[in-house]
């Protein structure tokens, strides 16, 4: 079962906006239910709205959130979409929302999903079972410049260009199909150094291409723009991030949305002026040693959150 990441502090952190009469909480990325569960159990007039692109998440996590009632509502959506979806639920207007970025743990744990360099399986990767385009596709049809760019950009893989030209090399002579190849096929490209930190070998491979196929980073801004748009004030937002490239523009958006837009200095600040938003993490905050010794999947976790103090956040 999927142990959910930073538990108790996000309870702690969207709780003071949870407290109001029928408070509606959207669990963007819904996964197995983990974080949800707990919410539904701490407040019990709380009504939770979870969102996920998967289906097979949506159905296992609808079984484990059934005791609820209508107190859970399940939605299908990906973060391009989630303001037409914000839309539907209580005229556009939330009380918190949650995102725990990434790939989830019942993903990673069914080999046939393909997220895996530790399982053998077919190249897959996709969030959504019913999209088109898996990691076999782009590992087997981008070209080299375009294998580059996707490592770079988003595996921050410093040997990107060595691992593209041995993906070419290796898909002239048979298609690369299978996890286990792909991950021994890194392994053989990258300098022995490299090998020696960082983890897997072909831990920023798979990630760059997890990333790509799901376009977990294009939606993103999106994604943000809508949950701040939809939080009525003295709404809160907390978001979980894996990797730097999530946590940078978590980072970017809040502190922009934290500062005073006045172009000169005024006696007094013009309310549209004023920060739409207040941070309510120092920074990003990490699990604790003892989280991390319990749960090995939350050591790269950062957690940000921020509360609406003025309208028209978006």
């Amino acid at each position: 079962m999927h142990v959910p990441v930073l538990l108790d502090r996000c309870i702690e952190l969207l709780g003071p906006a949870l407290s109001a009469p029928d408070a509606i909480l959207v669990d963007a990325t819904l996964g197995l239910g983990g974080h949800s569960e707990a919410f539904l159990s701490t407040f019990s007039d709380l009504t939770l709205v979870g969102v996920d692109r998967d289906p097979i998440a949506l159905v296992k996590a609808g079984e484990r959130l059934a005791k609820f009632g209508d107190r859970f509502v399940p939605r299908a959506g990906e973060h391009e979409n989630l303001a037409s979806l914000l839309a539907t639920v209580n005229g556009g207007r939330i009380n918190a929302i949650l995102f725990d970025l990434g790939v989830s743990s019942m993903q990673l744990d069914e080999p046939s999903r393909g997220f895996s360099y530790s399982r053998d399986a077919p190249l897959d990767m996709r969030m959504n079972p019913q999209d088109e385009l898996n990691a076999a596709q782009i590992v087997n049809t981008y070209s080299e410049a375009e294998l580059v760019g996707v490592l770079r950009d988003f595996g921050e893989e410093r040997s990107a260009r060595r691992i593209a030209k041995a993906i070419i090399a290796a898909r002239n002579n048979a298609p690369i199909t299978s996890t286990a190849e792909l991950a021994e096929l890194v392994r053989d490209a990258i300098p022995q150094a490299a090998k020696r930190t960082g983890g897997h070998p072909a831990k920023r491979t798979f990630q760059a291409l997890r990333i790509e196929i799901n376009r977990e980073i294009q939606g993103l801004p999106a994604a943000l723009d809508a949950a701040l748009g939809a939080l009525v004030v003295g709404g809160r937002i907390a978001v979980i991030s894996y990797h730097s490239l999530e946590d940078r523009i978590v980072k970017r958006r809040f502190a922009a949305d934290s500062k005073e837009t006045s172009p000169i200095r005024l006696p007094v600040i013009p309310d549209d002026a004023r920060p739409s938003l207040h941070l309510l993490t120092r920074g990003a905050e990490v699990p604790s040693d003892l989280e991390i010794s319990e749960n090995p999947r939350a050591a790269s976790a950062k957690l940000r959150a921020a509360e609406r103090v003025r309208g028209d956040a978006a």
